[in-house]
Formats: structure tokens, sequence, C-alpha cells
């Protein structure tokens, strides 16, 4: 995701994109699973499924 994020459109690519900018490439691959981990647990506990409040 980090290696096509700057050419996407979507906003959590995009957020990836922003960040790139900021810290150094491995510090945002962290952050990144950081969130995809939390989202996954989040999903697990509760039992709902994920959906996505993205606006294209």
């Amino acid at each position: 995701m980090l290696r096509f994020s700057r050419k996407a459109k979507v906003a959590p690519t995009r957020w990836a994109a922003e960040l790139l900018v900021k810290k150094p490439y491995n510090v945002v691959a962290v952050a990144l699973a950081n969130k995809m981990a939390r989202i996954v647990w989040a999903l697990m506990t509760t039992g709902r499924r994920f959906e996505s409040t993205v606006a294209l």
C-alpha cells in the first residue's frame, strides 16, 4: 500500500502519502500496521463487519 500511496486518491492511501512526506518509510509502515491492527481488533471484539466510511 505504501508503494502506491503517492498516486492514489482514496482516503486511507492519501493518509499514508501525507505521512510519508513528514516521516521516514519505516515509521509510516509501522503506523499503518498499527492502524490496521486496531481496526481488526475492534471488529473481532464487537463481531461487526467492516464498513468503509470513505467518500469517493
